[in-house]
Parts: C-alpha cells; structure tokens; sequence
C-alpha cells in the first residue's frame, strides 16, 4: 500500500481536512462516493487519497453540480485512469518487443555474416 491509501484520519479529521461536517462524510460513504478503511473496532479511517478525493467533491459540489453527477464523473475519472495505465502496460509492452525484434535482427545479422565468411572466397563473390 503506498502513502495515499494509507488509512491516516479519524472521521472528525477528515471531516475538517476535507472541510465538511462528519455527517456529510458518513452520506457520502453510503452513496458510495468515498469508501473508508475500517479498524478492528469499526471505526472509519481516511487516507490523503480519501482527502484529495472529499476535496474534489467538495470542488464539483460548489460548481453545481449534484450528488449524481458527481457519482458519474468520479466513475468516468476512474475508468479513464484505468485506461491510461493499460496504455502505459500496453506502450511498454511495445517497446520490448520493439527491444527483442531489434536483437533478433542483430543477431540474424551477425549470423549471417559469419556464415559468409564460412563459405569458400568464390561463393561470397557471387550475388
């Protein structure tokens, strides 16, 4: 787990973090918005990710716009962060088979070479 997700803030505090009241937190947990760790003895715990996220909301929310958009534009932004990370897997995937074809051909190069330099001076001359 890195240091985002790191389960860091009792409800009171992340609530003032975030600049909400902690009712506004638990309503935002059960609309699926923001999804708390949880203690041994049940008590939410929010990471700086959870905060980040509560600050955005908090952004969409003062611009206008309603619980539901938010939910939509919140699902969108992880579907589109999980596209971007398929693409990196996907461009470095690339780049080594780009790697491997490149010392295929150098390798089929050399090998060439020195079957050439294998066969008798008259059979090289020829085209």
């Amino acid at each position: 787990m890195n240091d985002r997700n790191r389960p860091l803030y009792m409800i009171s505090v992340a609530a003032e973090l975030a600049g909400v009241h902690p009712q506004t937190l638990r309503t935002y947990e059960q609309k699926g918005l923001v999804t708390p760790q949880r203690t041994s003895g049940n008590t939410r715990m929010y990471s700086q990710a959870d905060i980040e996220r509560l600050e955005l909301i908090n952004e969409l929310t003062s611009e206008g716009i309603n619980l539901a958009g938010v939910i939509r534009i919140l699902d969108l932004q992880g579907r589109l962060d999980e596209r971007d990370q398929e693409l990196d897997d996907l461009h470095k995937r690339v780049r080594r088979l780009a790697d491997r074809v490149h010392e295929l051909e150098t390798r089929e190069s050399v090998n060439s070479l020195v079957r050439a330099s294998d066969m008798p001076p008259l059979l090289r001359r020829l085209p």
